[in-house]
C-alpha cells in the first residue's frame, strides 16, 4: 500500500468532515467557513503546504454551488450580492476589494465596479471575471 494512501486511512476519522462533501446548506456554510480560514492562513502563498487542502476545499464548495444554487446572475452587482449572501459576507468583510462605504455604494448601484474590484472579486469567489461585468 502506497505510504500516503496508508497515513490517509490511519487519520481518515480526522480528516473526513473536513474534506466531506456538503449534504444541506448548514454543511455548505460551515464549509465555506473553514475555506475562508484556510485562505486566511495560506494568503497569496501558492506554494503554501495547504494550497492543496483550499484547492480540494473550493472544489467541493463550487459543486455544491453549481448543483444546488440557481443563481439569477444578470448583472455584476447581483452577482456580488449573490455571493455576498452565499459566503455569508458583509461589506466590512471585502476591505481588499473597496472600503465600505465604496461597496455600500456598488451595492446600490450608485458606483459601478472597476476593472481591479472585478478581478479581486473573481479571485475571491473564485469565478470569471465575466460574472461582474454587466452585458
Amino acid at each position: 500500500m502506497h505510504p500516503h494512501l496508508s497515513e490517509a486511512i490511519k487519520y481518515w476519522d480526522h480528516i473526513a468532515p473536513v474534506v466531506k462533501y456538503p449534504s444541506n446548506k448548514k454543511e455548505f456554510n460551515a464549509l465555506v467557513t473553514q475555506l475562508d480560514e484556510l485562505l486566511d492562513i495560506v494568503g497569496d502563498n501558492e506554494q503554501h503546504p495547504l494550497i492543496s487542502l483550499v484547492d480540494t476545499i473550493s472544489n467541493l464548495v463550487a459543486s455544491y454551488e453549481t448543483q444546488h444554487v440557481q443563481p439569477s446572475m444578470g448583472k455584476g452587482i447581483d452577482a456580488l450580492k449573490f455571493l455576498m449572501e452565499a459566503h455569508q459576507l458583509s461589506q466590512s468583510d471585502l476591505p481588499d476589494i473597496a472600503s465600505q462605504g465604496v461597496l455600500s455604494e456598488i451595492l446600490q448601484g450608485k458606483r459601478s465596479l472597476n476593472l481591479r474590484q472585478i478581478k479581486g472579486l473573481a479571485k475571491r469567489f473564485s469565478v470569471d471575471v465575466a460574472t461582474f461585468i454587466d452585458d
